[in-house]
């Protein structure tokens, strides 16, 4: 069946998760973050993922604002930072995240087409608002569908349902879009086509399905139909 429907993770894929720190270690306070924020951010979003995954395992779900915390306390924690005004600033910019800078363009070009748009995240819908309107992009999608509405994380399969459930498809007529390769694993072990994301040329994991199409960004996305 041809691509109907084009649905996104969120944070890494259409959402820049490294600008929260980058944009704090340019600002004049907090200028001890310059030589350690991609390492800040790179520790913030693995833990912030690893305890989705230990969360859903262990059947103790929480707010994906909670996870951020967690995440970020961890983060600081493992570079000696212990400054509560940096952290209020981190977590302030993380409402304010920025897309990539191909994403408009790439949404535009799915809605010229008439093809169904989408993001399905772990994010909570007040988070994921802030984002959509941040970025500006909340007129090129048909729906943001969170986690929060069957309380699990990906990559349950509960999750992934709801695309089907929304748009009244069958899993054969989605293109599942993730920067995360597990996510975009477990799409398509769940039946969707998949494309990863993989801006830093990581190998595949060795997982039970594997992505589709692995792409360096989103700007090709279109093409695939």
């Amino acid at each position: 069946m041809p691509i109907t429907t084009y649905v996104f993770d969120a944070y890494g894929t259409l959402f820049d998760v490294n600008a929260a720190a980058q944009a704090a270690a340019s600002e004049e306070e907090h200028a001890d973050l310059q030589a350690i924020w991609p390492q800040l951010a790179a520790d913030w979003r693995r833990k912030q993922v690893e305890y989705s995954w230990l969360r859903a395992v262990a059947r103790r779900h929480c707010d994906f604002w909670r996870l951020t915390e967690d995440g970020l306390d961890w983060a600081m924690a493992a570079q000696g930072i212990d400054n509560p005004a940096t952290r209020k600033r981190l977590l302030e910019l993380y409402w304010e995240l920025a897309a990539f800078p191909e994403v408009p363009g790439m949404l535009a070009d799915l809605k010229t087409a008439g093809k169904h748009t989408a993001i399905l995240s772990n994010g909570s819908p007040t988070m994921l608002a802030a984002a959509v309107k941040s970025a500006d992009i909340g007129g090129q999608l048909d729906a943001v569908l969170s986690v929060e509405s069957v309380g699990v994380f990906k990559p349950d399969a509960r999750v992934y349902d709801l695309v089907q459930a929304h748009f009244d498809c069958d899993r054969t007529e989605v293109l599942f879009v993730s920067a995360n390769g597990w996510d975009a694993a477990a799409g398509a072990g769940y039946g969707f086509e998949t494309a990863w994301i993989n801006r830093a040329g990581d190998p595949v994991d060795n997982l039970y399905a594997s992505p589709h199409h692995v792409l360096p960004d989103l700007t090709t996305i279109p093409e695939i139909t």
